[in-house]
């Protein structure tokens, strides 16, 4: 949960483990202040989303641009993890996975936050709300808006002819 959080949010795994370990030792250091009005869960979502904004502050000093989530440096074996589809299907599937990080990479870090724990973590707006600690109707207009933005630049880049065809507009539940 917290590592695919992570990944999500900073969309890159080159520090990943790191951010993990960092989540967990704050959550290890707030235990005693814990209050027990939300699942721990919730708290515990909230505290990966402040290490993501941290990453997210350090890389913007750093000027490091980000990266996608696919991982270049693995071996083209590990790649191919479903056999039964094609080439071409696997194809497709990643370039339609990849423009889709990159879309979610351009959104706002609130619009990015909202939409991987709505949408990959399966939170509600009351945890969402209470994770990120903002009103339901802001987690709502945040949801609303980086759909839209997200669906916009798929479009655009389609449009662009970067990638994607049209089999692999399907597979995503955005």
């Amino acid at each position: 949960m917290v590592f695919r959080t992570l990944l999500r949010l900073t969309g890159s795994r080159e520090h990943l483990e790191d951010l993990a370990q960092d989540v967990f030792l704050r959550l290890y250091r707030a235990l005693p202040s814990f209050r027990g009005e939300a699942l721990v869960t919730t708290y515990l979502y909230r505290i990966a989303v402040n290490v993501a904004q941290d990453e997210w502050k350090r890389r913007r000093r750093d000027r490091q641009s980000l990266v996608s989530i696919s991982d270049d440096t693995s071996g083209w074996e590990d790649r191919l993890q479903h056999p039964g589809l094609n080439a071409e299907e696997l194809l497709e599937e990643r370039e339609f996975q990849e423009l889709v990080d990159g879309q979610l990479q351009r959104l706002s870090h609130v619009e990015r936050a909202v939409l991987v724990l709505y949408h990959q973590e399966e939170r509600t707006y009351e945890q969402i709300a209470l994770a990120l600690g903002l009103p339901i109707g802001t987690v709502r207009t945040h949801l609303h808006r980086g759909r839209k933005k997200l669906r916009e630049g798929i479009e655009l880049a389609r449009v662009e002819g970067r990638s994607v065809t049209k089999g692999a507009e399907c597979k995503t539940n955005v």
